[in-house]
């Protein structure tokens, strides 16, 4: 079998969480059988661009999102390129992306991981350029849901709002969760500074993430009993509020490896979720892939990947919060190392392949 994907998110962003989904998505299909073909612009030294099919014409890496740079990738060169290769099957992997028209011949797969760019207020720089790109995920998003002959989501909740905004569309979409590869080894020191008992949150970007409503409830806890934990967060300064930056027992770290991530992960007390909304949630599966507890906000996502006896909280109660940040902290240190890594065992590669094959098995068998 021929298979292409989009390979954008890998050029783009190599650590995002989509990229890391787009290489356990190529593993997958090549330990499957399949040869895979990986379609992406890129910047002319680029040290991926000898393995893709790209345009001859270079493309800077940091802007392959930008409106002109999509236009020239999906309406330009994709369609000739896929019908060139003579794919039985080609996977779009970043909410959008499908060529412009059919290739005869070729299934197109949508890997569609939330929908937050219709739905929700997601960061950008500026108020004109959200509503810019509001309206561009929106076309693109609608065109490839359109066209796709099968449509891939990392969660029912995902799934239920997909279907619930293109119900045309519905029977089409499938359930695939995400891939959580086996974390790096722990063996690294932890970043300096991190304290020896602490509580962790991974990603603080998106308004979605309720970051700042989690700190201020967390400091005011914290105020009340000083047996809650410091905490830390990886991701920018820049992500929160001014006069959140310098609270006493805060921490804010990026630029991690991936080893001292798994650090941060197998060394706090507890990881917390803290989302509005999440598509699928990896940092909760990476957490119990190394033992350590999670707690995680209810009505979305999270409900799914998260263990049912996890604790949850709403995301909009920040008195039951501290509440419940208070009766964590004073427990008696508890970890069930082997039940959280079994949980977090089905959405390894093992099972992510049999779900991928199966899938694909079914859109072939489903046409023939």
């Amino acid at each position: 079998m021929r298979v292409g994907i989009d390979y954008r998110p890998v050029v783009a962003a190599p650590y995002s969480g989509i990229a890391r989904q787009v290489l356990a998505l190529e593993q997958a299909l090549i330990d499957g059988g399949a040869e895979v073909f990986r379609f992406s612009p890129a910047p002319a030294d680029h040290p991926l661009r000898q393995r893709l099919l790209c345009p001859d014409e270079p493309s800077p890496a940091e802007g392959l999102h930008r409106p002109r740079e999509r236009l020239k990738f999906e309406w330009a060169f994709l369609p000739k390129a896929v019908e060139a290769q003579c794919l039985d099957l080609y996977v779009a992997t970043a909410n959008t992306g499908l060529p412009v028209k059919r290739v005869a011949g070729t299934r197109y797969a949508l890997l569609l991981h939330d929908v937050f760019q219709l739905t929700m207020q997601n960061y950008h720089a500026s108020r004109v350029r959200a509503l810019v790109y509001r309206w561009i995920d929106r076309v693109g998003i609608a065109h490839s849901v359109r066209l796709a002959d099968v449509i891939w989501s990392p969660s029912a909740f995902t799934a239920g709002e997909v279907a619930r905004l293109f119900p045309k569309q519905a029977r089409r979409i499938s359930v695939l969760p995400n891939a959580v590869p086996a974390s790096a080894n722990a063996a690294d020191a932890l970043p300096d500074g991190v304290p020896d008992r602490y509580w962790l949150v991974v990603g603080t970007r998106e308004p979605r993430k309720n970051i700042p409503w989690f700190i201020e409830n967390w400091r005011l806890a914290r105020s009340s009993d000083a047996v809650i934990p410091e905490l830390v967060l990886v991701g920018h300064p820049q992500d929160i509020p001014a006069d959140q930056r310098d609270l006493p027992g805060l921490m804010m770290i990026s630029g991690l490896s991936d080893s001292q991530l798994a650090a941060l992960y197998a060394h706090a007390d507890r990881l917390w979720q803290p989302s509005l909304a999440e598509g699928f949630g990896l940092p909760v599966v990476e957490a119990l892939g190394h033992g350590t507890p999670v707690a995680v906000a209810t009505g979305s996502a999270l409900d799914e990947v998260a263990p049912p006896s996890a604790p949850r909280f709403s995301p909009l109660d920040g008195e039951a919060l501290q509440i419940m940040m208070r009766r964590l902290a004073g427990d008696a240190p508890s970890r069930d190392t082997d039940s959280a890594r079994q949980w977090a065992a089905r959405y390894a590669m093992p099972e992510y392949t049999r779900r991928v094959w199966a899938l694909v098995d079914d859109l072939i068998n489903a046409n023939h």
